[in-house]
């Protein structure tokens, strides 16, 4: 059972989904404002937040903005809005997943359940230690240290890290990494592609010129061992 907090100025969607979420065995905490759900977090932390874009006073892409300053709690917004660019609005300030409305409850809390599955250890035939130069990423403690300091990632963030760096030299299309990472059999290509290039923010020298987090051209993304980075640098 893990603690989630809702949070819709709508007072139908919110029942629904905190139905559904009970439903499913999680503590569910509800907020009908972005102030309000400040304020929850403060006073009683959760493990998820379900939280909608479009919302009057303080909006969703705010809420998750002053979440991301304190904390890596996953979030999953909701929006109404459905072109490509609102929906990478919410993953670049450090939403983990969107539903788009009108959506199934059902998916929803497939969704949930999806980021809040991770064994201590971490997915299974994965080290629970990986490593790569000055690159640590321990499933376990749920921290990446670079040169000895720790990255402020987030949990998909860090789950991509993990399964990149434990396969070194592999490369891998968006949609195995829906699969392998997200859990998902479908799903929209730009979240892979936007947290691939947040995540170059944080590991690499220049994001602009990437070494480590590369692109490989018709197919997706690879994960450089640093041995290789350098050698290539070298020639």
């Amino acid at each position: 059972m893990a603690r989630v907090l809702v949070v819709d100025d709508d007072t139908t969607v919110r029942e629904v989904v905190v139905s559904y979420l009970r439903a499913a065995g999680h503590d569910v905490d509800e907020a009908g404002d972005g102030e309000t759900a400040l304020t929850t977090m403060r006073a009683r932390a959760a493990d998820l937040v379900v939280l909608d874009l479009m919302m009057p006073g303080i909006d969703g892409l705010e809420v998750c903005r002053r979440l991301r300053a304190t904390s890596d709690v996953p979030v999953i917004m909701l929006t109404a809005l459905g072109t490509e660019q609102d929906r990478v609005a919410g993953l670049e300030i450090g939403a983990d997943d969107y539903v788009t409305k009108p959506f199934s409850p059902r998916e929803l809390v497939l969704r949930v359940e999806s980021i809040l599955r991770r064994a201590p250890g971490g997915p299974p035939g994965l080290p629970p230690v990986v490593e790569d130069g000055d690159l640590v990423v321990d499933h376990a403690r749920r921290e990446a240290r670079m040169g000895g300091t720790a990255l402020a990632l987030t949990a998909r963030e860090f789950d991509l890290l993990h399964f990149l760096v434990a396969h070194p030299g592999i490369a891998y299309s968006r949609d195995d990494l829906l699969q392998q990472v997200w859990g998902w059999s479908i799903g929209d290509q730009s979240t892979v592609t936007v947290h691939v290039r947040r995540l170059r923010e944080k590991v690499e020298a220049d994001p602009t010129t990437p070494t480590r987090l590369v692109t490989v051209w018709g197919v997706g993304y690879r994960w450089e061992p640093s041995l290789v980075a350098a050698g290539h640098e070298e020639g």
